[in-house]
């Protein structure tokens, strides 16, 4: 919002600074910053100075927006994050390790303009009151109001489908612990929403931490959702809010994926077990249910003190081609598994998706619909989803509303701001998209052919049953055969 407000619909980065430096953006001025004061500061300290560094040079323009990293992102660990003002951001993939490759620490941005409806006033307010309505008055987005995402714990666990303990199961015994009704409970202090967003789907937590002998507690608020909760909780087999809210603060503050980050601790953990790995490399004890090992290990990947944390840096695919274990690293084409292991869908769906992420085309919904075995529907309804979400992220809709903003009503609201897109035109560029997408991943080397799955998701069983890896491929294939790869 920020960025449109400020006159820009996109903001394209080129080279490499010789020093850390920001970016400032106002609706008439564009500046490149010292930011050498913020080297190796927190993704919080770096937010709140980038605020405070822009309004002690008297810059006060409306809506203020800032994106930065932390010390994960300096240090081009592949799996760094941007923060996004305070609870959002740009997680998986590594865009913190690309904005550290610039040495850019950080982006504010500064809006002041605005876009008045000139034409079809009556129709703007009519729909604008409708989704409104459909929004706040219909049961569509109460979940994300209510528990949010963490309600999805239990519901997934009694399933058969809660990635636990390195994926050793999928059935947490103490998931009634980290569930969204006992975080709600003992911990939820408020709920806010994203910009303009009626919702309120962002939950806040208070995590309370001894910091000393003699009862000297301090408390921080942190956001928590499903993901975190399966990576930071489940999959690590922690079973208390408080150990879980401990990961979650050290992962925000060096500035890390939660999911990856978790998906590599339980690597970790089960490669400890194993014996595969030593005190030698992780300079810590390490167990599934122990939060302190792994506390150790998320600075340890940020510190890199060793051979085996600079491999870290990599990921749980490369520290598996080193140490073994490539078995039981949950990773698909070297992205690490979000919290889902409901079936075929959602296997082959995060392994073709464009971000290899369950947001691509929902594998993991598909697979909870489907009352038969169907691979054909299965590939279809994989493409067909990841095409038409594919036209919400270019409009920056939320996926979480996407049952209120089908192409449909979509059109309808481009219509009523001046843009003639009839549903037909919103395919076609959902099928662009998708082509470009393919395209890009293939000029950079991406082959869809040579995609292989960790043994690990045939051995525990699902939602549907335990897998099979032919199965897995005969899909792959079929996929392949139909995208037009």
């Amino acid at each position: 919002m920020a960025m449109k407000f400020s006159g820009y619909d996109a903001i394209l980065i080129h080279g490499h600074a010789q020093v850390p430096t920001y970016l400032s953006i106002q609706p008439h001025k564009i500046e490149f910053k010292n930011a050498e004061a913020l080297r190796g500061l927190s993704a919080e300290e770096t937010g709140r100075l980038l605020s405070q560094m822009e309004e002690d040079a008297g810059i006060d323009l409306g809506i203020m927006s800032n994106i930065r990293i932390g010390q994960a992102g300096e240090r081009l660990i592949r799996y760094a994050s941007v923060v996004v003002d305070t609870y959002r951001h740009f997680g998986r993939l590594g865009m913190g390790a690309v904005m550290g490759s610039k040495n850019l620490k950080g982006i504010v941005v500064h809006g002041n303009q605005f876009y008045p409806i000139k034409e079809n006033k009556k129709e703007y307010q009519k729909l604008y009151r409708d989704l409104y309505k459909r929004i706040t008055e219909t049961e569509v987005m109460e979940k994300y109001h209510t528990l949010g995402t963490p309600a999805n714990i239990l519901s997934l666990n009694a399933m058969k489908a809660l990635p636990t303990r390195n994926l050793q199961q999928a059935q947490f015994e103490e998931a009634e612990n980290i569930s969204g009704e006992n975080f709600a409970k003992i911990t939820l202090i408020r709920k806010i929403a994203c910009s303009g967003c009626p919702i309120g789907c962002i939950h806040l937590g208070l995590h309370r931490r001894q910091f000393s002998d003699g009862y000297d507690f301090e408390s921080t608020v942190l956001s928590y959702d499903y993901e975190l909760i399966f990576a930071l909780g489940s999959f690590l087999g922690l079973s208390d809010p408080n150990d879980i809210y401990a990961l979650i603060e050290r992962v925000e503050l060096h500035g890390l994926d939660a999911m990856s980050t978790g998906v590599i601790l339980g690597w970790i953990a089960e490669a400890y077990e194993k014996k595969l790995i030593s005190e030698k490399e992780t300079e810590t004890p390490v167990a599934f249910g122990e939060k302190d090992g792994f506390l150790k290990i998320i600075s340890g990947i940020v510190e890199q003190s060793n051979e085996f944390y600079k491999t870290l840096a990599s990921g749980s695919y490369a520290a598996a081609q080193k140490y073994g274990g490539v078995d039981f690293a949950m990773n698909y084409c070297k992205n690490e598994m979000a919290g889902y292991h409901t079936g075929y869908a959602n296997l082959l769906g995060m392994a073709v998706g464009a971000r290899h992420s369950h947001l691509d085309n929902a594998g993991y919904s598909i697979d909870q619909g489907l009352s038969e075995f169907d691979k054909e529907k299965i590939v279809d309804m994989l493409l067909e989803e990841e095409k038409e979400r594919n036209v919400l992220n270019c409009l920056v809709i939320c996926l979480f509303s996407r049952k209120i903003y089908d192409m449909k009503t979509v059109s309808e609201c481009l219509n009523a701001v001046g843009i003639s897109m009839s549903v037909e035109d919103l395919k076609t560029l959902g099928e662009k998209i998708f082509n470009l997408k393919v395209a890009i991943k293939k000029k950079m080397g991406f082959n869809y052919k040579k995609i292989t799955f960790p043994k690990r998701f045939f051995e525990t069983e699902c939602l549907n049953g335990k897998l099979h890896e032919q199965m897995a491929h005969e899909l792959l294939d079929l996929y392949i055969e139909k995208a037009g790869i």
